[in-house]
């Protein structure tokens, strides 16, 4: 099992808590819990509700849907993050391509922590952004001039 300071490390190399300050991060790994999931092993299933966030320790994991591979996620992948902030329910199942070691970031938990830490949930949600305008840039959507507030 990793340390709190281990996962730190470990959450520093993740993206979607890339602006997040090291020393903010620490609450985030103390909710961070570590699950291990066999081979062939679903970690949940389409349809099902969404409550956590997964970020890959060692291993593989295939994101899937109605047999078409959607992703793979290999180390310091996190995938469900969607998860986090709207709880409808997955729209893939996730399951372990590989014996995988994996954190878990719960959904209640997380909500939890953001309201008493702001630079969490100002790091989270810029690099959200960031996601989101990459995605747009790469469909090509248009969305007219930026404003600047």
């Amino acid at each position: 099992m990793l340390s709190i300071i281990e996962k730190v490390i470990f959450l520093q190399n993740v993206d979607v808590f890339a602006e997040i300050p090291s020393e903010q991060l620490s609450h985030l790994a103390a909710i961070a819990e570590e699950l291990s999931f066999a081979k062939d092993e679903d970690i949940y299933k389409i349809d099902e509700p969404s409550d956590a966030l997964y970020v890959v320790l060692e291993g593989k994991v295939r994101l899937h849907r109605e047999g078409d591979e959607i992703t793979t996620a290999s180390a310091s992948d996190p995938f469900g993050t969607w998860a986090l902030f709207d709880d409808t329910a997955r729209v893939a199942t996730a399951t372990a391509v590989e014996d995988a070691r994996l954190l878990c970031i719960d959904r209640e938990d997380f909500l939890d922590l953001l309201s008493d830490h702001v630079q969490i949930t100002e790091g989270v949600l810029k690099t959200l952004v960031s996601r989101l305008r990459g995605l747009l840039d790469r469909v090509g959507t248009d969305l007219g001039p930026r404003s600047s507030g």
